[in-house]
C-alpha cells in the first residue's frame, strides 16, 4: 500500500472582517458557530494588518464583509483576509458579500470607462476566493464575471412577507420605480398577488443630473404603493417616484430595498418624504443617526437567509431550493 489515508471530518471555519460585525455575530448565531478570533488593525499610513488567532488548515472557510462606507477600505480589508486563509492552507474560500461593491460599474455606458463590478471579481478570484455568496446583485450578469461558484441570494421572500403581513392585500399594488427593475417587481405581484405599475421617468436633456417624471403607468389611485428597488443610495429617484405616485392619487407609498446605502443628503431625503415607511435589510448598517430620529425606517435580517445558504454550500447542497416557490 502506497500513500496514507485519513479519516478525518469536514470542519467549518467562519471569518469576519470589520466592516459589519453585528451581521456576522448574527449569522454566526445562526450557524451555531463563533466567529474566529482575529487580530486587525491599521497601521499610522493606513495599511491593514490581519491575523487569524486559530489555524485554518484543511478548514472550508466563510469570510463575511459587506462593502459600506468606506467603501475602498472594507474591500481592501477582505482582499487581504482572502490572501491571508489561502496562505494558511484553507481547503475552500467562500466569500460572503452582502453588499457587493462597485456593483452598479457592471458595464460601459461611454468609451474609456472601466467595468469596476468586473475588476472587484477578479481581485477576489487573484486573492484565493473560490466562491462567491452575495444577496441581490444590481444586475443577474455580475455573477458570470466571476471564474467560479457564484450564489445569488435573495431578499425579496423577506421583504415581501412583511409587507404581505402588513399591509391589506386587497389594496396593494407593486410599483417598480424604472423599467429596469420590473421584472423583479413582477416577482412581487406573483408572491402578493398584486396589480403592477411602473414609474416611467426621463432625464431632463437640458439640467444635468435632473430626473422629470412624466407619468405613472398602472393603476395607484387610492391604493398602497409599494415600491420595490435592489438599493437606496441617495434617495433621489426612489422619492421622486413616491411623490409621482402621490400626485397620482396613491393612498399610501412604502418603499423596500435590499441595501440601505443612504449616503449624502439621504437622511434628509427620507425624513421630509411622505414615504410612511422605509424597509431594508441588515446587509449594510444603517447610519445610527438615522434609526435615531427617523422611526419610519425598519431593518430586517437577512442573516437566516445568508446562514441557510451557508449551511447548504458546507453540507454539499441545494442553495437554488432554498428560493424554488419564487
Amino acid at each position: 500500500m502506497t500513500g496514507i489515508k485519513t479519516t478525518g471530518e469536514k470542519k467549518m471555519m467562519f471569518f469576519s472582517g470589520r466592516a459589519h460585525p453585528e451581521l456576522a455575530e448574527e449569522v454566526a448565531h445562526q450557524l451555531g458557530v463563533g466567529v474566529v478570533p482575529t487580530k486587525a488593525f491599521d497601521f499610522a499610513n493606513g495599511e491593514i494588518y490581519v491575523r487569524y488567532q486559530e489555524s485554518a488548515r484543511g478548514a472550508d472557510c466563510f469570510l463575511i464583509q459587506s462593502h459600506t462606507a468606506p467603501i475602498n477600505k472594507w474591500i481592501m480589508e477582505q482582499l487581504i483576509m482572502i490572501d491571508a486563509l489561502k496562505r494558511a492552507s484553507a481547503r475552500s474560500i467562500t466569500v460572503i458579500v452582502p453588499f457587493y461593491g462597485y456593483a452598479r460599474q457592471d458595464k460601459k455606458h461611454r468609451g474609456r470607462e472601466p467595468i469596476s463590478a468586473r475588476l472587484i471579481a477578479d481581485l477576489m478570484k487573484t486573492a484565493g476566493a473560490d466562491r462567491i455568496l452575495t444577496v441581490d446583485l444590481h444586475t443577474d450578469q455580475i455573477q458570470g464575471f466571476f471564474d467560479g461558484p457564484v450564489d445569488h441570494l435573495f431578499a425579496l421572500p423577506l421583504l415581501a412577507d412583511y409587507v404581505g403581513r402588513k399591509v391589506d392585500r386587497e389594496k396593494l399594488t407593486v410599483v417598480s420605480p424604472d423599467a429596469g427593475r420590473v421584472r423583479v417587481a413582477d416577482r412581487w405581484c406573483d408572491r402578493l398577488g398584486a396589480p403592477l405599475a411602473i414609474v416611467h421617468k426621463r432625464r431632463d436633456k437640458d439640467v444635468a443630473n435632473q430626473v422629470t417624471v412624466h407619468e405613472v403607468v398602472g393603476e395607484v389611485r387610492g391604493r398602497v404603493c409599494v415600491l420595490v428597488d435592489d438599493m437606496i443610495d441617495t434617495g433621489g429617484t426612489i422619492c421622486a417616484a413616491a411623490d409621482a405616485l402621490f400626485a397620482h392619487g396613491a393612498e399610501d407609498v412604502i418603499v423596500t430595498a435590499t441595501h440601505g446605502v443612504l449616503s449624502g443628503p439621504a437622511a434628509d431625503r427620507l425624513k421630509n418624504s411622505r414615504v410612511s415607511e422605509f424597509v431594508f435589510t441588515n446587509t449594510l448598517p444603517t447610519p445610527s443617526e438615522l434609526n435615531r430620529e427617523l422611526d419610519k425606517i425598519t431593518v430586517l435580517s437577512i442573516a437566516p437567509t445568508i446562514a441557510s445558504a451557508v449551511r447548504e454550500v458546507f453540507e454539499d447542497g441545494s442553495v437554488t431550493s432554498l428560493f424554488d416557490e419564487q
